[in-house]
């Protein structure tokens, strides 16, 4: 079960697969949610099938992939087509809180569970679909993948080196912002659940997640009408804000005002950079930001990056290393936040994934984390609680807020 938190007694129905619905699930699981997984029997997510794979003392092959995104929910293999597994289903639905799914839209409503039907039975249910286009426009039908909305969305054209092949942000983020956007509206509905009763729909679709994210680059296109594009590791805006070079490897900088630049400056060894005119202020460093890049890394190619962070870091320039995945796991910082955190693996060892980033005073924030489910492990358990819970009275959500 999860630890307690602001959304401790929300029980949330989780009819998602793969990315951006297991994401949003597992945020609100971290909250506190209790996260019932409804999957498909034989076969379950599809993410159980994508590696890398650990194998148990049984012989059994689990996916560390499912393992990281559905740590502490619950399984129960449900064929919504079937009769039987509909009454367990419904009652599953009578009995929770919200109801999450990531189907191609119109997919909800065929097995006739969809928004408009659900409300009318369920008016407290708060429904949530991520889907990859929504569930208005032309191209809702689409199916997608998150490759696809960093393409369509306009990310992969800000990524990468100037003159470089079309470059995938290296993480899901097509995926993961969805699902956060998708639990942010999940959070606020139910805040306002709590003074009408009533549930809302949530629809998110990861193209508008996308679109969502470009910040600056669409200011930048309303401000000059130029269509931005690649810039490598620098800032389009402020400079010097890049990864530079050094003798051993590279380091980035963040000198975003002046006052930093100037300090910089005399950090390096470099005062002159600061007394040139043609690096006075933040625009003029950004117009002439290639002079600038070659005087800095001049200089900083002759000592390691050991070196320039230590003076950079006692000086309060704002650096850092480019660190790989497990430097980020070994960091310090890292691990005095508990973003580092335990769930058990099939063959008894503990495997290690990513923590909670919200913090939340008062609220645990443990260590350890439950096990992911196997397919279909809590059927038994469920259908006895909600079978028993259907036969009492006042349980079912539609008298929330009463």
């Amino acid at each position: 079960m999860p630890a307690p938190g602001p959304l401790s007694g929300i029980t949330v129905i989780d009819l998602t697969r793969v990315l951006a619905g297991p994401y949003c699930t597992m945020v609100l699981q971290d909250l506190g949610a209790r996260v019932i997984k409804v999957e498909r029997p034989g076969r379950g997510d599809d993410s159980r099938e994508i590696g890398p794979f650990l194998e148990g003392a049984d012989g059994a092959r689990e996916s560390a992939y499912f393992l990281s995104l559905n740590r502490g929910k619950q399984s129960i293999a449900l064929d919504l087509k079937d009769e039987a597994d509909r009454a367990v289903f419904e009652r599953l639905v009578a009995g929770s809180d919200v109801l999450v799914e990531n189907f191609r839209p119109g997919t909800m409503e065929k097995l006739g569970y969809g928004w408009e039907s659900l409300h009318e039975r369920h008016p407290g249910l708060v429904y949530a679909a991520a889907s990859g286009f929504g569930h208005s426009g032309p191209e809702s039908a689409r199916p997608a993948y998150d490759m696809v909305v960093q393409a369509m969305g306009g990310i992969m054209s800000l990524t990468g080196t100037p003159g470089g092949p079309p470059t995938r942000v290296g993480s899901s983020i097509g995926d993961i912002t969805a699902g956060l956007f998708a639990a942010i509206g999940v959070c606020a509905a139910l805040f306002e659940r709590s003074t009408t009763g009533l549930g809302r729909k949530v629809d998110v679709a990861m193209l508008d997640s996308q679109v969502a994210i470009l910040e600056n680059a669409i200011a930048r296109y309303q401000a000059t009408g130029e269509v931005p594009g690649p810039l490598g590791s620098r800032h389009p805006s402020i400079t010097p804000f890049e990864a530079f070079e050094t003798r051993d490897g590279h380091l980035v900088v963040a000198a975003g005002n002046d006052a930093l630049f100037s300090r910089l400056c005399e950090t390096l060894g470099r005062p002159e950079l600061a007394a040139d005119p043609a690096f006075a202020s933040n625009a003029l460093r950004t117009e002439n930001h290639e002079p600038l890049k070659r005087a800095l890394e001049s200089t900083l190619r002759e000592q390691p990056s050991a070196h320039w962070l230590g003076l950079l870091e006692t000086a309060e320039i704002p650096c850092g290393p480019i660190q790989d995945v497990a430097q980020v796991l070994d960091h310090p910082q890292v691990r005095a936040r508990n973003m580092v955190v335990s769930v058990p693996g099939p063959d008894g060892r503990r495997l290690e994934i990513a923590g909670n980033p919200v913090k939340l005073s008062g609220v645990e924030d443990p260590r350890s984390r439950d096990a992911a489910p196997r397919l279909d492990e809590h059927r038994e358990a469920l259908v006895r609680e909600f079978s028993a819970a259907a036969r009492a009275p006042g349980r079912d959500n539609r008298e929330l807020g009463d």
